[in-house]
């Protein structure tokens, strides 16, 4: 028996209420034909309630892409299950919109499925909003991110520079001759001469993440190397650590000073923290080209990590590995932050008991090497 828009006065009150609800609401029997639709409903798909109701089915209504795309829910509504779904559909501009959908199965008095109920809303400004928050979280994340950056860099160079200007203190009140004070005195310089370098580059950092993007120039990367070892030379002394820099003289890269800075110090700090106990530590600087990339090399005859257990959370925020009371797990990460921040990458190779390999990349177009006729009359000036 066909199924007739209400005539009597109920349910034309019925419809009048359905036609003044914003939401899409439509009734679909067993052979998926139209039996109502409200003004909502038949505004999105721009059809009349002649052309609707009793006539199109919902393939004809959905065309066969979108019909496929919702058949499973509508099988499932056949067989009594209640659907919820999201969907992107056309608007009635021709605009895809965000629409959640719920289909509810309408049952005779037998417990047979008849048809089921549409419930449509227009979610679109909801997931703008949910977008708009998404992205705002992405900006708090990145900023967030930034800020740990710039705070393991003070934290990690300035309490090198304190503890090496507190022992150079110590030693000169030990000092016996002039020599000595005047040998430490020249050290003293020199920590005071890297510490306003570094100074300078925070504060570049701070400039450049205010207008953000970093600051970028050709650099020595050997001249870094030295700097960061001439910093810990208190820790070497120490710990008997030989650091062997086999980093070409003249080689120059396009980065950001704090940046390489930062990297040079935390693998270099790292291979000292985790030597081994039975040996003295060796940590070599080299450099290697590969393929369309230059590595920068830091490789350690330390502790190793074992990388099958630990490897897919090295570079992880907080991560820790031996047990070291001050190790905060942040250096790896920063470390990690502050290539991909350049356009490189890091990759590492250990061995349990026998040491490590961190390799920092960067793209060729990063990096210059003079001929050899530039160094020779670079040499001679």
């Amino acid at each position: 028996m066909e199924v007739t828009y209400p005539e009597t006065t109920r349910d034309q009150f019925s419809a009048s209420v359905a036609d003044h609800i914003n939401a899409m609401l439509a009734y679909w029997d067993k052979n998926l034909v139209c039996r109502f639709a409200n003004a909502a409903y038949m505004d999105w798909y721009g059809k009349s309630r002649k052309q609707l109701v009793n006539e199109l089915t919902l393939m004809d209504l959905l065309g066969p892409e979108m019909f496929a795309s919702n058949y499973p829910y509508i099988q499932r509504a056949l067989m009594g299950k209640p659907q919820t779904f999201e969907r992107e559909i056309p608007g009635p501009d021709g605009r895809m919109r965000h629409a959640l959908a719920n289909y509810f199965p309408d049952f005779d008095g037998e417990g047979n499925v008849k048809g089921f109920f549409v419930y449509v809303a227009d979610i679109t400004a909801a997931k703008e909003m949910e977008g708009a928050l998404q992205r705002s979280n992405k900006i708090i994340a990145e900023q967030n991110t930034r800020l740990l950056n710039f705070a393991n860099i003070l934290s990690h160079n300035f309490s090198t520079y304190a503890f090496n200007l507190g022992s150079v203190l110590d030693f000169l009140d030990e000092a016996q001759t002039e020599e000595e004070r005047t040998e430490l005195m020249g050290y003293l310089r020199g920590i005071s001469a890297n510490f306003t370098e570094t100074i300078g580059h925070l504060k570049e950092i701070v400039d450049a993440q205010n207008k953000g993007r970093i600051k970028y120039e050709w650099l020595n990367l050997r001249h870094y190397a030295e700097k960061a070892i001439a910093l810990l030379q208190r820790q070497t002394m120490e710990t008997n650590a030989l650091i062997v820099n086999h980093i070409p003289a003249h080689l120059k890269l396009w980065a950001n000073p704090a940046y390489v800075d930062s990297i040079m110090l935390n693998f270099l700090t790292n291979a000292i923290k985790y030597r081994h106990p039975d040996r003295t530590p060796l940590i070599e600087l080299t450099t290697d080209r590969k393929g369309s990339e230059l590595a920068l090399k830091v490789s350690d005859n330390g502790l190793g990590i074992d990388l099958e257990r630990h490897g897919a959370k090295l570079f992880g925020m907080y991560n820790t590995f031996h047990g070291n009371a001050d190790a905060k797990g942040i250096g790896l990460f920063i470390t990690r932050y502050q290539a991909e921040e350049m356009g490189g990458r890091v990759e590492v190779e250990s061995t349990p008991g026998e040491g490590s390999i961190f390799k920092v990349f960067f793209l060729i177009r990063s990096v210059q090497v003079p001929q050899p006729e530039t160094i020779n009359h670079q040499e001679s000036q």
